[in-house]
């Protein structure tokens, strides 16, 4: 009944459906205008990670501000006087831009050991680098010396400083009441922040013709985040489509055959974006090659429609192109669709991740499947019934030495494979136990950009990259409580001096000095660092709690609000401890480096688990990382389950989906243990490699099986029937890995890493999963013969 409405409705009514499929096109290329890219820190975590509604606390108790950081390295003495003067013009030049609210630099450092004026002098009326009368030697030195701003500010060495350039705050999410208004705001940050990132680099260019100076910072990797995601999108779909219609001209050598499968990729990607546009479905770089993988599964379809409609136009010459098209359409049908499903299964098994980007793709890459399939039976017969029956034809058809030579292998060899295919096995096994999710966020970039060189020289010479908070929670008495309740009103600087007593202090000093004895820890600041400076200032006597009070009401709120609130929460009774990880340390465990700091924190400092909590961006990204081995488990369980379900249903018959879905299953397993060889640590990327190569792959084990058993009813002899379908659906297959293998290699011209490792490792994966089918399965067709022959 189906078949009849899609018959009379289709492809009787060619004209009806081009015009429906055109108007299509219209409202998708309007829509299209809406589709949104995302590089926002946001789309590199796990979905409703409780470390990150944290983490906001964090900031929003201590007061954290959105900043970029520059890196600045003059080839003269960093306190020269023209370091200095270039310095100070390079700051002033930050200050005048608009968005700019302040610069902090070497040159804003209060020096209070470098005057020989009284201590509350120095403190209340302090100097710096570019003050009168100020010996810079010793002002430098004493920077250079600094707990506060060794490492942090200044490199050990002195010859790399930072500048920190904070930006204007915003609108406050209490301002923002819609979703709607949310997401308007955001493109309208993502707008100015890209404004703002051309303009600091112009004003950079000005500077650095004696001064090494690379840019960092949150916004400027989300900045150029999308700028990559732009690029690959671009670059990917016009690589793709152009070794496409190169494909196309080698296995077809007819224009009509490279016009009509390119117009249903163009009509699948148009209807996709405008279809993510409409609903406002952002692209990020974990998806960023769906159109590449769009214009390659959709290709897939069409070669293997059209490679059959030849066959058929050339087996039944008498007939009419519109019985050839219903022939076609009938026989292509179901292996098809099937093949959809399986692939969509695939697809569909990354929800299980946890990792909100993977999710969005794998729901992103289920709706482009069918929109392909859908395209595939509408414009290809719609299309082929407007062309002339003697344009469709081809002159020759290139027999594939290829399929043929593997066909020859797969009857004479059958043994020789099976004993390559258990050392496959066993290498695949072998190579699996060495996977690990381990791995550096600065290692996603290509080591000839900007963020790659600002993030190695800042974790190298500025105290590390990622961020590690420790929040010390102390016991609150009665008196505390009712000052904390006072300090919602105006501060009280009388009452808030007695919270600093010595244990508290001393409990803030054993944690500082504990983290910052770890080899992978860098830059380590806290309270207890100030202390430390004012203790040197006290002749190297230690302060009392009178004494520390006192001085806590005697600093200036400017520099209280720099070097002391980020600390201290008086109001709520805790103390944070900030440090910073060498992200590109060798041997970097960061699993194993929490689960120290939490046994250590507690065993051998003996704080209770409820006095301290750790948070921050090592965290979230731990917590990424920790899943992948158990996305990689849930994924590669759906949709194996999945997909052989299917051959199941499909074939009805359990041995012949075990022997449809094992080449496959061996091929992907096989590129994990590639993987692990290599020792290449998991990423979001790779982990949906074997998924993914799973739902592709076993579409040709669909042609192939569902091929081989329709001719098997014909010529009743199982070698023969062998060699038959290596000849026909054997070279669709040859042609649509091919095709399938180079578009992925396509990806290695990404600046992301984990999308170079998934083009690469796809694409190989693809190439094996091929010659598996064309190998392994029919060995194994064979020695099983599943298909009763008829006498």
């Amino acid at each position: 009944m189906l078949a009849n409405f899609y018959e009379k409705n289709i492809i009787e009514k060619p004209k009806l459906v081009f015009l429906i499929l055109v108007l299509v096109l219209i409202t998708s290329f309007y829509y299209s205008k809406d589709f949104r890219l995302d590089a926002s820190s946001e789309t590199l975590l796990l979905e409703n990670d409780p470390d990150l509604k944290y983490l906001n606390e964090i900031n929003e108790r201590y007061g954290a501000k959105e900043f970029l950081v520059l890196t600045y390295s003059p080839k003269i003495k960093m306190n020269s006087e023209a370091s200095i003067e270039n310095l100070s013009a390079l700051k002033n030049e930050l200050k005048s831009l608009s968005w700019v609210h302040n610069v902090v630099t070497l040159l804003d450092i209060p020096l209070l050991e470098a005057t020989d004026d009284s201590l509350i002098d120095r403190i209340q009326n302090f100097k710096t680098l570019t003050s009168k009368n100020i010996d810079k030697d010793r002002g430098f030195n004493e920077i250079l010396n600094s707990p506060v701003f060794k490492n942090f500010v200044i490199s050990e060495d002195g010859k790399t400083s930072g500048i920190i350039v904070y930006i204007k705050p915003n609108k406050t999410d209490k301002e923002i009441k819609t979703n709607k208004e949310l997401e308007v705001y955001k493109d309208k940050i993502k707008k100015e922040r890209h404004q703002n990132i051309l303009e600091i680099r112009e004003v950079i260019k000005n500077h650095n013709q004696n001064t090494q100076i690379y840019l960092g910072g949150i916004p400027m990797i989300a900045d150029d985040m999308m700028t990559f995601i732009k690029n690959d999108i671009v670059t990917f779909g016009i690589g793709v489509l152009l070794f496409i219609i190169l494909t196309l001209w080698y296995v077809f050598r007819n224009i009509i055959w490279i016009i009509i499968p390119i117009s249903s990729c163009f009509f699948s990607v148009v209807f996709m974006t405008g279809f993510l546009g409409l609903v406002g479905w952002k692209v990020t770089v974990i998806s960023s090659n769906f159109i590449a993988l769009m214009l390659i599964l959709t290709m897939a379809m069409n070669i293997h429609m059209s490679t059959r409609f030849l066959q058929l136009n050339k087996q039944f010459p008498g007939k009419k192109k519109f019985e050839i098209l219903i022939m076609t359409t009938r026989k292509m049908i179901w292996p098809i669709f099937y093949t959809v499903l399986t692939t969509i299964c695939a697809f569909m098994s990354l929800i299980f991740s946890e990792i909100k980007p993977i999710i969005d793709f794998g729901w992103m890459m289920t709706f482009g499947l069918l929109t392909s399939l859908v395209i595939t039976f509408t414009l290809l017969p719609t299309l082929l019934n407007f062309v002339q029956n003697s344009n469709v034809a081809l002159s020759k058809e290139n027999d594939s030495r290829i399929t043929s030579y593997l066909g020859i292998l797969s009857v004479k060899n059958k043994y020789y494979i099976f004993g390559v295919t258990g050392i496959i096995i066993f290498l695949s096994i072998f190579g699996i136990l060495k996977l690990e999710v381990e791995n550096s966020f600065i290692n996603y970039f290509d080591k000839n950009t900007e963020i790659y060189k600002g993030m190695k020289l800042i974790d190298e010479k500025l105290g590390g990259t990622t961020p590690l908070e420790v929040i010390l929670k102390f016991p609150k008495d009665e008196d505390e409580e009712t000052d904390s309740e006072n300090d919602w009103g105006d501060e009280d600087e009388n009452d808030n001096k007695y919270w600093f007593t010595k244990d508290k202090i001393n409990k803030i000093t054993r944690v500082h000095n504990y983290l910052d004895d770890i080899d992978a820890v860098g830059k380590v600041l806290s309270f207890s660092s100030i202390i430390e400076v004012a203790t040197k200032l006290n002749n190297n006597k230690a302060l009392g709690t009178l004494e520390m009070g006192v001085l806590y009401t005697k600093i200036p709120d400017n520099i209280k609000k720099e070097i002391v609130d980020p600390y201290i929460s008086i109001k709520n009774s805790e103390a944070r401890i900030s440090l910073r990880i060498k992200d590109s340390l060798d041997g970097l465990r960061r699993n194993d480096l929490i689960n120290q700091i939490n046994f250590d924190l507690e065993n051998k400092l003996n704080i209770s688990k409820d006095e301290f909590k750790l948070g921050g961006v090592l965290i979230l990204f731990n917590n990424l990382l920790q899943s992948l081995f158990k996305s990689q488990i849930l994924t590669l369980g759906f949709v194996m389950i999945g997909i052989f379900v299917m051959f199941l249903i499909l074939f009805r018959n359990i041995k012949i989906s075990l022997i449809g879905v094992i080449p496959n299953f061996i091929a992907a397993f096989f590129i994990l243990g590639i993987i692990g060889l290599a020792g290449i640590p998991l990423d979001m990327m790779t982990i949906t490699i074997a998924a993914i190569t799973i739902g592709i792959a076993v579409d040709n084990s669909i042609h192939y099986i569902y091929r081989f058993r329709e001719e098997l009813t014909k010529i009743k002899d199982y070698n023969k029937t062998l060699k038959y379908c290596h000849s026909t659906v054997g070279v669709a297959i040859l042609n649509t890995s091919i095709t399938i293998v180079f578009g992925f290699s396509i990806l290695v011209l990404s600046n992301f890493i984990p999308t170079i490792y998934f083009g690469v490792f796809t694409g190989i994966a693809m190439l094996l999963a091929m010659i598996s089918v064309l190998t392994l399965l029919p060995s194994l067709l064979l020695v099983i013969k599943p298909f009763k022959l008829d006498n």
